[in-house]
């Protein structure tokens, strides 16, 4: 049987270490990771070995050649442009006709029993075999599923925590029939688990997956990357380390000179050729590659080294990579998680604070006190996108420096001369932050329309108004001292997770565009905004019989820029409006819980003695709306939910709603009663938009006061849900109580369990498990549904070390017993 290595990946997470090298010659303990898939290949008895290669193919190329060296035969197939993780075995196809043959990544380390998978395979009588294995965290890698019989059921391409349903994931590794070759199109693009695997399924070939025992790590992070070198020296992947171990855990390769006063304290690894110096200091999970120099009084500790670099007296290296060929220089400090490029040198008594890359040949400055990366910068952080684009605190996480490289990378998204519209809430912070971004968009090649302070559902407008995309500031609701950063789409919605993905890309590799001068961007401040919103939302939503029902509503503005739009809407409606907290407070740009609990109960008094139909209550940026009824009572947000959806689907009578499902199943019933359906959507916002953006979806809602309004726009809009409610309490010419009335009550219980990020995958792997023959729902994390109805939900957070669990029965007791037995099998999990 032969083989198939793959390596023609660019490995862009890795860089600069791959800026130029590519991955696969990444050297883990001095061997590059190829070389190590090799050699397991050859243990196996795979001497025949065709290579894939694209991206810096004559380096692989150069280094293993006809694998002479090692005993095997090489080939290489040449990608001229990148084909996927198909289409590149596709372009070997030539030497892999005749027989079954076996796929892996040249750049993951492991030492799995091939022999027992190619058995596996043969056993099985499998035209495909998928190696599979079990990991703390899935969201990088493809999750599989398999029966009893180890026959596959289920893929899932890099998964949010809210999709993730196992810890059992796709490592890569293969062994095919060649007839799998005819679901292959030649010379595109084209993957196996996105592509191939979902059609032979659909067409009920065999396709089974084993479980491997053993080490597998697909060293794709820095983290990963310096995780590979500490295993192998710990002992815990089985594969050759060249050279002598001199003491327990301390490997000196041949040639090496290490003086008997330099103190080496293992597991390490001294590459051939090196030279460590008297005084110098090497502690555990510390690797020095071929023809280092440890100067005296220096200090590794878990720090890689590459070939021929310089590490002077008294410099400090601590869980850092430093690039082949680079200069040290005396008393330099580089800290945990910095990586410095190939061909560097680092000035003496210089500083590179953690997590700061150094791009090859790039020269650090003597005394030089480096906390950005040199030249272009990164932020450091695992996860750019929270729940509400890019989030932190003002001044000390979100600076003017990073909103700079974020725009940057926003518009190097985008093509040049695009239209980005920009807008903010009116805190000081978000108009200081938001002249920076449209700086950075100018620079960038980007026209930019900037709506100044408008609310937020105005800026979603505004940018699906023929920009291609858009970026609002605001105060983070509910934290008065941090900001969000938000991207929209040119429909004006959130990105999806795909583009956030992509702008995550742009921002970690930094690599940003800048504009030649004649392109520098243009800068515009358009005209009657308030007025182009109000009269685009009267004409498409429903307004007729406000004006005869002669309604009295409260509107509380929050001091918020949901007032602005106000004065031009009331007056055209024909309601007798009491307006308050209308004007704008740069002092109060959000507010807490509590100060909008406060302000609903003073809203609510209001309400019942001014004999008002009922009352609404805008959130500071006008995005989300609360309501209170003709008694002053308030309607809690998943009640408003209900309420609304009754008052809609009652007078549509057909179409479908929009939403989450968490939200209770009362809503099916409230629907199906008046001839429409609900379409249930994961608990991403972006998700509810797309629905809501569908033709026929007639209402959306997330319970927590946003409200989608199909016919004007799929975004929460606040204003718009406002004016759609006047017109049908107006129609309908019932009271919110009686609307609320007639809806049976719901038992939902929500509890958050604390969930360390390494056993996250382990939890919903136990759930699925755990729900046996029960129906089980995979929207979003897992909603398992029993025989009677009752159900709960298991949803990973995606941002923090939380399990989030819902769980709805006929009345509280029912929903609180559901939530303990599910609870307690998150946390057995979890331990």
């Amino acid at each position: 049987m032969k083989a198939v290595v793959m390596a023609g990946g660019e490995g862009t997470r890795l860089r600069p270490m791959t800026s130029s090298m590519p991955k696969p010659l990444l050297p883990v303990v001095n061997r590059p990771i190829m070389e190590h898939v090799l050699r397991l290949l050859k243990r196996h008895g795979l001497n025949e070995t065709v290579v894939t290669v694209q991206f810096l193919a004559s380096l692989v190329k150069n280094y293993f050649g006809d694998g002479e060296e090692l005993g095997m035969e090489l080939t290489y197939a040449n990608e001229e442009k990148p084909l996927g993780t198909a289409g590149s075995v596709k372009n070997a196809e030539e030497a892999l006709k005749d027989d079954a043959f076996l796929v892996i990544s040249g750049d993951a380390l492991t030492d799995f029993d091939l022999t027992e998978l190619i058995n596996f395979h043969k056993e099985k009588g499998a035209l495909v075999t998928v190696c599979l294995t079990r990991v703390p965290n899935p969201l990088e890698f493809g999750i599989t599923i398999v029966d009893d019989e180890g026959k596959v059921e289920r893929f899932l391409e890099k998964p949010t925590w809210g999709q993730v349903f196992s810890d059992t994931v796709n490592t890569g590794i293969y062994v095919m029939e060649p007839e799998v070759f005819d679901y292959v199109e030649p010379d595109v693009p084209v993957d196996w688990s996105g592509d191939v695997f979902p059609q032979l399924m659909k067409e009920g070939k065999p396709i089974y997956g084993y479980v491997a025992e053993g080490y597998w790590e697909d060293v794709g992070t820095h983290e990963s990357y310096v995780k590979a070198q500490a295993d192998v020296l710990e002992g815990k992947v089985d594969v050759d380390i060249d050279g002598f171990e001199m003491a327990p855990g301390v490997w000196v390769a041949e040639g090496a000179e290490v003086h008997p006063d330099a103190v080496l304290r293992g597991p390490l690894y001294v590459g051939d050729y090196a030279k460590v110096e008297a005084g110098a200091e090497l502690r555990e999970h510390t690797v020095v590659g071929s023809n280092v120099v440890v100067k005296s009084g220096a200090f590794l500790h878990k720090a890689v080294v590459h070939d021929n670099v310089y590490v002077g007296p008294h410099s400090n290296l601590r869980g850092c990579v430093v690039g082949k060929n680079t200069d040290i220089m005396r008393a330099a400090r580089i800290e945990d998680g910095a990586v410095i490029g190939d061909e560097c040198l680092v000035g003496e008594e210089s500083i590179v604070q953690g997590n700061v890359r150094v791009y090859p040949f790039k020269t650090i400055e003597a005394g030089a006190f480096v906390n950005t990366s040199v030249i272009w910068e990164s932020r450091g952080q695992a996860h750019l996108f929270g729940a509400r684009g890019v989030s932190g605190i003002l001044n000390v996480e979100i600076t003017p420096e990073l909103a700079v490289r974020l725009a940057g990378a926003y518009a190097t998204t985008l093509k040049k001369g695009s239209t980005v519209t920009t807008a903010r809430d009116h805190s000081r912070g978000a108009r200081a932050l938001k002249r920076a971004v449209i700086s950075a968009l100018q620079a960038s090649a980007i026209d930019v329309r900037d709506l100044e302070n408008v609310p937020l559902p105005v800026a979603r407008q505004q940018t699906a108004r023929g920009s291609a995309g858009g970026i609002m500031i605001r105060t983070t609701p509910g934290v008065p001292d941090s900001v969000d950063i938000m991207f929209f789409d040119g429909q004006g919605a959130d990105l999806s997770q795909g583009s956030q993905r992509k702008l995550d890309r742009v921002f970690a590799r930094q690599e940003y565009r800048r504009a030649f001068p004649g392109e520098i961007g243009d800068l515009r401040f358009p005209a009657s905004v308030f007025d182009s919103y109000t009269g685009s939302l009267l004409r498409n939503v429903d307004i007729t019989g406000i004006a005869e029902a002669g309604l009295k509503v409260v509107v509380d503005a929050s001091n918020g820029s949901a007032g602005l739009v106000l004065p031009s809407l009331l007056g055209k409606l024909g309601v007798d409006s009491l307006t308050i907290n209308p004007g704008l407070d740069e002092s109060r740009p959000t507010e807490t819980a509590d100060m909008r609990r406060a302000g609903l109960v003073r809203l609510g008094e209001i309400v019942a003695s001014s004999g008002a139909a009922f009352g609404v209550r805008f959130d500071p940026v006008g995005e989300r709306l609360s309501l209170v009824d003709e008694k002053g009572r308030i309607v809690e947000d998943d009640r408003a939910l209900l309420v609304m959806l009754d008052l809609v689907a009652s007078e549509r009578r057909s179409g479908r709603v929009a939403l989450p499902v968490t939200t209770t199943r009362i809503a099916e019933q409230v629907a199906a009663y008046h001839g429409t359906q609900v379409e249930w959507t994961t608990t991403s916002p972006d998700d509810l938009t797309r629905v809501g953006g569908e033709e026929g979806t007639i209402f959306g809602g997330d319970g927590k006061g946003g409200f989608i309004v199909p016919e004007f726009s799929s975004v929460y809009d606040g204003t718009a849900a406002f004016v759609r409610l006047i017109g049908l309490v107006a129609r309908t010419q019932l009271t919110l109580s009686q609307i609320d009335a007639r809806i049976p009550r719901a038992h939902v219980l929500k509890r958050d369990l604390a969930t360390p990020w390494a056993v996250k995958g382990l939890v919903m792997r136990r759930v699925v498990e755990a729900a046996g023959d029960r129906s089980v729902d995979t929207t979003d994390g897992v909603r398992v549904v029993e025989a009677d109805g009752r159900w709960v939900m298991v949803l990973p957070d995606p941002a923090e070390a939380v399990t989030h669990l819902w769980a709805e029965g006929p009345d509280d007791a029912s929903a609180q017993a559901l939530l303990d037995e599910w609870s307690a099998v998150v946390d057995s999990a979890g331990r």
